[in-house]
Order: structure tokens, then C-alpha cells, then sequence
């Protein structure tokens, strides 16, 4: 039975362990995100009501034609957190991701020949296209990629690249962006939010690794940014995440679960014979090469997003594609030279320098000096990336200098005064 609240009640279904498999944990991450926050499954229950009687409204009305008309062209913010320089992909990775995104949902990939007969004539340009921003929210010109050195060797699924206060990138106004956040993720290979998620939260997580063509074996053709853009245009896995599930889109077949790898021939399962199972699907977890449609219902089910009144309508109202205003970029942040502290000159004569610019968390700590019985001898706040203090005054000998995070990380080093 179809119902405006299944989303409401998403089983916990990790999508992927191993990134042998298409990694996406957006049904994890959503379901968390709910328990953390009571009101979105309100807000997601709404959004579904609202999809639902678009297309009540429109089969009533006797109409074929799209929900919303004309190509759909939304900004894109792509935020590059990179701990070390491999991580920094380069601008043609970024261009060769925004073409992708275009080719898969304009029906416009090569492979699209590969869908099985039974299912093209479901096959559909979703017209929506995707362009990196040249406004950014202050009418600035913007590439519409922001690179940023991070601490943080590696993130979590908790959303903490997201903000700068954790070390990540604070999201362009939602409403009128979609923002990208490339970073390392480990074993996962991406997530998305979901419409009426918090809008500080709002936007696309893919690991570094298969953001782009020509990466990762099973991911080199830029594909888990499709399938998760798809997410944040409302769309479910095929299985429905569940057993036989409900994916809320008519015609896509049942299916009991997930595909890895890259079949062929027809698969049956839930009955859903003679064509099979649909795992030559965006949103399923086939590998890259195998993957080549998105539906008519799965169009529709966007689109209707962007009606009036629909979660994402205001970026049809996005200023990010529009003439800057102002023709100045934000100067970017300089990564560090190296990646620990260093401590300089040592020995030290006058005046110690310690550079904890690959941190800058380490600001605000209280750096203590002991001497070789414990003794504290010196204490001295940091209060900038590159902290110098004046060591004249202690007598010549070994010292050890040493400051703590709250999260237990410390510095100890020791240095001779001379």
C-alpha cells in the first residue's frame, strides 16, 4: 500500500559496506537525521502529501505534459575539503562530474542504448541540468568551487564537513544552491539529504574518490554523484529500502533488494516478471557501467518539487547563474607547508616560534613550559597560526613544551635554550 508516511518509518539499511558496491548510507544518515530532529519526519510526511496530490491533481486533469515546464537549471556549490593534496581534486574532475550529472539526467549518455527494450520507452530526460554557480551568495563572481585545507584527516558520516566551526565548509544559502561537499569519507562513497532537511545541512556528500571520471574501479564514470543528487530530489532506492519495498514511483518494478557488481540478462524477484528487475537504474547500487535510466515517475517525482508551493522551488529564483555584481572572489585559504606543528629555532636563543597553522583549533590553547624536573616555568596563550614568545629570560638547559585539546589531542615537544 502506498502511503504519504513510509518515509517516516525507514528501516535502518546500510547501502553499502565495502566500496566494491555503490556506498551510499543516505537511508542510514535520513533515518538518524529523524531521530535527532522529531519534526523532519513531520516535514518529510508534508513534502510527500504534497507530491502525492500534485499527481492526483494532474491524472485528474487528464494531463501528460511535465509538472513543471522547461529545462530546470539549478547552481551547484562543489566544497573541496582536502587534508592532503591528493584530496585536492583538480577543476576538470569538478567539470567532468557537472557533465555527467547533465548527461544522465538529460538522457544524454552514451550507454543509454544498453537499456533493456522492456524498459525504454520508461526511460526519461528528467530536464533538469546542473551548473556550477558564478554568482555566490553576496553577488560575488564565483568558479563555484571553494577549496579549503582541513585538519581533519578523514569524515564521518555526522555532517561536521559542513560547517567551518568543525573544520569543514559552511553551505551556500539552500535555497538557492546545491552544495557539494567533496571529502575523504573512507569506506563510504557518498550521502545526500533529503528535501526539508535543515538547511545548514542541506546538500551532497561524496568521497573524493569517485567524485568525477576516471576514478575508482566500478566508479570511474562519475555515477554515485547521480544517484545521490537524485536522493536530494526526493528519489528513493529502487528496492524501496526494504524487502519487495515501496520506492513511491509507479513504474518501477518491485524489487527484493539492492544489485552489486554488473549483471545481465533478465533478474527476477517480488513477482515482477517478465522484465525483471529494474537494476539498470540510477538509483540502484549497480556498478557505473551498468546504470543508464531514470523513469517517467521518477521525473515526475522531481519535478513536482519544483512547483509552486514545492520543497525546491525557490532555486528556480537562484541568483548563483545570474550576472555577478561584483567582480571580486574571496581570497582561498592557504594550505599549511606541512601537516604537524613545528617548533623553530631550537635550540632557541631569544624568542621560540611555534606554527600550528595546520590546525588552526590549536588557537586559543595554553601552551606550558616545563622544565627537566616538571616544574612549570612558562605559560603562553596562542593566539595566532604562527606564535612566537620570548624565552630569553629562562636559563640554558632542556625544556619541554607542551598544550592539549579538548578532544584529548596534545602537542609535547621538547627544545634546548641556548
Amino acid at each position: 500500500m502506498r502511503t504519504c508516511f513510509l518515509w517516516a518509518g525507514l528501516l535502518t539499511i546500510l547501502c553499502g559496506q565495502v566500496m566494491a558496491q555503490r556506498a551510499c548510507h543516505t537511508s542510514e544518515y535520513q533515518q538518524q537525521e529523524m531521530i535527532n530532529d522529531p519534526g523532519l519526519a513531520v516535514r518529510v510526511a508534508a513534502i510527500e502529501t504534497f507530491i502525492q496530490k500534485q499527481k492526483t491533481k494532474a491524472r485528474s486533469a487528464g494531463e501528460t505534459a511535465r509538472l513543471q515546464h522547461g529545462v530546470i537549471k539549478i547552481p551547484v556549490v562543489v566544497h573541496i575539503l582536502y587534508h592532503q593534496p591528493g584530496e585536492n581534486i583538480s577543476d576538470e574532475r569538478v567539470s567532468s562530474q557537472i557533465e555527467m550529472l547533465n548527461k544522465c539526467f538529460r538522457k544524454q549518455n552514451a550507454d543509454t542504448t544498453h537499456t533493456p527494450a522492456a524498459f525504454k520507452a520508461l526511460s526519461a530526460d528528467c530536464e533538469i541540468e546542473f551548473q556550477l554557480a558564478i554568482s555566490d551568495p553576496r553577488r560575488r563572481s564565483t568558479t563555484g568551487i571553494i577549496r579549503k585545507y582541513t585538519p581533519t584527516a578523514e569524515w564521518q558520516m555526522d555532517d561536521k564537513m559542513k560547517f567551518s566551526a568543525d573544520m569543514g565548509d559552511d553551505a551556500w544559502d539552500a535555497s538557492s544552491y546545491l552544495n557539494i561537499w567533496v571529502c575523504n569519507l573512507r569506506r563510504i562513497a557518498g550521502y545526500a539529504s533529503l528535501p526539508g532537511a535543515d538547511p545548514s545541512k542541506d546538500g551532497i556528500v561524496i568521497d573524493y574518490t569517485v567524485f568525477g571520471t576516471n576514478t575508482s574501479s566500478g566508479y570511474e564514470m562519475g555515477k554515485t554523484a547521480v544517484h545521490e543528487a537524485a536522493h536530494w530530489l526526493g528519489v528513493k532506492h529502487v528496492w524501496g529500502d526494504d524487502y519487495c519495498g515501496d520506492d513511491l514511483v509507479e513504474d518501477t518494478p518491485k524489487q527484493g533488494n539492492y544489485t552489486t557488481g554488473c549483471p545481465a540478462g533478465i533478474r527476477v524477484s517480488c513477482s515482477n516478471g517478465p522484465a525483471g528487475d529494474m537494476y539498470m537504474n540510477y538509483m540502484d547500487y549497480t556498478n557505473d557501467a551498468c546504470i543508464n535510466l531514470f523513469t517517467e515517475g521518477q521525473k515526475t517525482r522531481m519535478r513536482t518539487l519544483f512547483m509552486s508551493g514545492g520543497q525546491r522551488s525557490a532555486l528556480l529564483a537562484s541568483l548563483g547563474l545570474s550576472t555577478p555584481l561584483i567582480f571580486e572572489s574571496p581570497v582561498p585559504d592557504e594550505a599549511p607547508r606541512w601537516l604537524h606543528p613545528q617548533i623553530y629555532p631550537n635550540p632557541a636563543t631569544n624568542e621560540l616560534t611555534i606554527d600550528v597553522a595546520y590546525d588552526i583549533r590549536w588557537i586559543g590553547k595554553t601552551i606550558t613550559i616545563t622544565d627537566i624536573s616538571g616544574h612549570t616555568v612558562m605559560q603562553v596563550k596562542i593566539v595566532s597560526k604562527i606564535q612566537r614568545f620570548n624565552v630569553s629570560r629562562l636559563q640554558t638547559g632542556m625544556y619541554f613544551l607542551s598544550v592539549r585539546k579538548e578532544d584529548g589531542s596534545y602537542i609535547k615537544q621538547k627544545f634546548i635554550k641556548m
